[in-house]
C-alpha cells in the first residue's frame, strides 16, 4: 500500500506522495528524445449523484534532509543514495548530525567524526604502522640480500621469507588494516558528498561553504603536503617505480582534489595529520623498545 514516485537531484528532491492508505500503480517510460517519465494510477472511486468527493496527492520539493523525508512517507529517505555501503553511511550520518548541536559548526563535526573513527581503527593502524616499522628496520639487510643474489629472484625471495621469518614480520600486516578501514572511508565519502547539512554550511575564515570546492585551494595543498609529509615516515618500496609512484601519488591526490568539496577534503587532510601523529609515536616506541633491547 502507499508508495511514492521521486525524482532525486544531488541535494533536492521532488516527490509525489499519495493516499499511503490506498494501493497505486506506478510506471515509468523513457520517450522519443531519452526523457524519463513517471506517473501512479490510483484506485477508482464513484462519486453518487449529488454528492462530491475530494482525493489529495501531497507533493514534495525540497532538500534531502532525512529527517524530513522519513516523515512524508515510509522509506521516502531512502532517496539518498549511499551506494553499496549505506548500511555503514547511515551511522556515519547520524553521528554527524548529532556531533553537530554540541559544537554548532559543520567543520568542527567533521574533525571530531574523523578523530573518532581513528580512535575506533587505533589498533589496526598500529598493527599497520608496526609492520611498516619493522620492514623499515630490516631494509639494510633486504638490501644486502639483493646485492648477493643479483637477478636469482628465486634465491632473492627464499631469502626474504627465510628473513621475514627470523625478524617476525608480516609483509601483510600493513595491508590488511588498511582493506578493512577502506569500506568506512567510501561510506564517509558518499556520506558527506550526499549530506544536504553541508550545503551553505560555513567553516571558518574562507570556508564559507562545506559542500563546494576551496575557492583558494588552501586545504587540498595542506592535504598534499600532509600526504608528503606521510610518505617520508613510510619505509620506501623495493622497486624504483613503485618508489617514484609513491613519490607522485600526493601531487596527484592534491590534483585530484582541488575540485572537491572542502567538507571532504578537511576529513582528509584531518585524516592524514592523525596518521602521521599516530605513525610517528607508534614508530617512536618501537625503535626504543629495540634500543633498550640493543643495550
Amino acid at each position: 500500500d502507499g508508495g511514492w514516485m521521486a525524482f532525486s537531484q544531488h541535494y533536492f528532491l521532488s516527490a509525489w506522495i499519495p493516499d499511503q492508505s490506498q494501493q497505486h500503480n506506478y510506471s515509468t517510460r523513457k520517450n522519443s528524445i531519452n526523457q524519463y517519465i513517471g506517473g501512479f494510477v490510483s484506485p477508482a472511486f464513484s462519486v453518487p449523484s449529488g454528492t462530491t468527493s475530494t482525493q489529495s496527492v501531497r507533493f514534495y520539493a525540497g532538500p534531502t534532509d532525512q529527517n524530513s523525508l522519513a516523515e512524508l512517507a515510509p522509506n521516502l529517505n531512502l532517496t539518498i543514495d549511499y551506494g553499496i555501503l549505506w548500511f555503514l553511511a547511515s551511522p556515519i550520518y547520524w553521528l554527524l548530525t548529532h556531533i553537530e548541536p554540541f559544537v554548532g559548526n559543520f567543520g568542527v563535526s567533521i574533525i571530531l567524526l574523523t578523530v573518532l573513527i581513528k580512535a575506533v581503527f587505533y589498533k589496526l593502524t598500529e598493527t599497520q604502522y608496526k609492520s611498516m616499522a619493522g620492514m623499515r628496520r630490516v631494509m639494510p639487510k633486504m638490501q644486502q640480500l639483493k646485492e648477493s643474489y643479483g637477478d636469482d629472484k628465486v634465491k632473492l625471495q627464499k631469502a626474504t621469507m627465510e628473513l621475514y621469518k627470523k625478524e617476525k614480520i608480516n609483509p601483510f600486516n600493513g595491508c590488511l588494516p588498511m582493506l578493512v578501514q577502506m569500506p568506512v572511508f567510501i561510506a564517509l565519502y558518499w556520506m558527506l558528498m550526499r549530506s544536504v547539512e553541508l550545503r551553505h554550511a560555513p567553516f571558518v575564515l574562507w570556508i564559507e561553504d562545506l559542500s563546494v570546492m576551496d575557492p583558494y585551494f588552501i586545504l587540498p595543498l595542506l592535504m598534499c603536503g600532509s600526504m608528503y609529509l606521510q610518505t617520508t615516515l613510510s619505509p620506501p618500496p623495493g622497486d624504483p617505480m613503485q618508489a617514484k609512484v609513491m613519490k607522485m601519488m600526493p601531487i596527484i591526490m592534491g590534483i585530484f582534489f582541488l575540485w572537491f568539496p572542502a567538507g571532504l577534503v578537511l576529513y582528509w587532510l584531518v585524516n592524514s595529520l592523525l596518521g602521521i601523529a599516530q605513525q610517528w609515536y607508534i614508530t617512536r616506541k618501537i625503535e626504543a623498545t629495540y634500543a633498550a633491547k640493543g643495550s
